[in-house]
């Protein structure tokens, strides 16, 4: 059942209204051109009839031959320019053909239509001659009736296509629009069994694509849209199911140490060292629950377009520099160098601390992630108008099927073959935001046993 209010419905009645009026128009202007060649054909005979009456008139005045004609549906008579009868064919009998007021002066051939009780509808026509006894009339009467009939026929014919078309073209507009309109109201469900699953939390219905049964029109390249936009709501919610459920995870951790810190501190009294060791203990776990919410809060400001960075001239080679000696005494500790290449300077306009924790996570994950007694390399160059920083680690690497996934929140993959996967952190999905804000792009070449190299491009501005 279709609703009066429905889309479907109105494009419906706008259809059939316009196609009414469409056909309605088109009938009645064919009816007109045939009443008038109906009619032009009629004149047409009465003319060929009338002519050689008329030439023999004009040269025989007498008009006795006229009342000896009797041809079926053909009647004649002859009048004065007063429209008195003269003389009339044998069919007419004693009867008289129902004459229109003569013009005066009649001077061209005029048609009539006139309407006779005995005979019907009747067309006449009314040809002025002159011979040597002066001016006359001569009218020429045909019945109309064939004529009548063939219009009457054609009037019948409309009363009955003309609904029938209309039925059709109902029809036919409500399976097209219907067809049409699929990709709209399939969408429609889609949407709104995605509002019922995310109300009611369910996750296990999968979503399924809209069907583009001709991807060429509006309605498909709509519909196809709406699957790009569908696939990439489907993939956000179950991205941010994920990313709430890992910080979740995260988030826990550091809270239950500090709780059981805690309570084991006011749990008995202690000496002023054991009070020490265990506020150096909750200090830790606030220093990383601080670095989680503030990861948190700067990807959080990138998703929205927000992360706002400074723009200040730097050499970006100071700052690299500056990064290494931050990182060099945890490198130390592991026995590790941090072999530099920064001899080239490279100006550029940017943010400095942000530049400067971007360095840092990538020193910070190749330490991490080495064997001892290994070494970083970190090179700083500018080819093409491109800043172009190189780290490059001797850790295990990255497995092909984590590879794709590094730069996701919180993604943890296996630890044995895994090197920045197993952080199971937020550092290089901010370093991801901090250098798509800048404008550039980061690169990972990995072998799985023989390290990792990251490489980050970041445009270079002159102001």
């Amino acid at each position: 059942m279709i609703q009066a209010s429905s889309l479907r419905f109105r494009m419906m009645a706008l259809f059939c209204v316009v196609v009414g009026v469409l056909l309605a128009a088109s009938h009645f202007a064919l009816y007109e051109v045939l009443k008038r060649e109906i009619h032009t054909q009629l004149d047409r005979q009465l003319i060929e009839a009338s002519s050689p009456v008329v030439a023999d008139l004009a040269t025989d005045p007498d008009e006795s031959d006229v009342a000896q004609l009797n041809i079926p549906d053909e009647y004649f008579e002859v009048t004065d320019p007063a429209g008195h009868v003269t003389v009339r064919s044998q069919n007419l009998g004693t009867g008289k053909l129902p004459l229109p007021p003569i013009p005066a002066n009649l001077s061209a051939t005029i048609f009539r239509s006139v309407d006779d009780h005995e005979r019907g509808g009747l067309r006449l026509v009314l040809i002025p001659f002159r011979n040597r006894t002066g001016e006359h009339v001569l009218v020429l009467a045909a019945p109309t009736r064939d004529a009548d009939r063939a219009l009457l026929t054609f009037r019948h014919m409309i009363y009955v296509f003309f609904p029938l078309s209309l039925l059709l073209t109902a029809a036919l507009s409500a399976w097209y629009v219907g067809r049409s309109l699929r990709p709209v109201a399939e969408l429609t469900r889609q949407a709104r069994e995605m509002v019922g699953r995310a109300a009611r939390g369910d996750r296990r219905a999968p979503w399924r694509p809209l069907e583009v049964p001709n991807p060429q029109d509006e309605l498909g390249r709509l519909a196809a849209t709406f699957n790009e936009l569908f696939a990439s709501l489907d993939s956000v919610l179950r991205q941010l199911r994920q990313f709430v459920s890992d910080a979740s995870h995260e988030l826990r951790t550091p809270l239950s140490v500090l709780r059981g810190e805690t309570e084991l501190t006011l749990s008995e009294t202690r000496t002023p060292a054991e009070y020490q060791k265990a506020l150096r203990s909750i200090e830790d776990e606030l220093k990383m629950l601080s670095r989680i919410v503030e990861g948190l809060f700067t990807l959080a400001m990138a998703d929205a377009g927000q992360l706002r960075l400074a723009r200040e001239p730097l050499y970006l080679n100071e700052v690299l520099e500056e990064s290494c000696a931050l990182a060099t005494p945890m490198a130390r500790a592991k026995g590790m160098t941090i072999e530099r290449d920064l001899n080239d300077e490279v100006f550029n306009i940017g943010d400095e601390p942000f530049l400067r924790q971007l360095f840092l996570i990538f020193l910070d994950n190749a330490i991490k992630y080495s064997p001892s007694n290994t070494r970083v390399r970190v090179r700083l160059q500018a080819p093409n108008g491109m800043a172009q920083a190189t780290f490059q680690d001797e850790g295990m690497g990255i497995a092909d099927e984590h590879l794709p996934h590094i730069f996701e929140r919180f993604y943890r993959g296996a630890p044995h073959n895994s090197e920045e996967v197993q952080s199971g952190g937020l550092g290089l999905a901010i370093a991801q935001a901090i250098v798509n804000a800048e404008g550039g792009s980061i690169h990972c070449q990995t072998a799985v046993g023989r390290g990792t190299t990251f490489t980050i491009n970041l445009p270079i501005r002159s102001r």
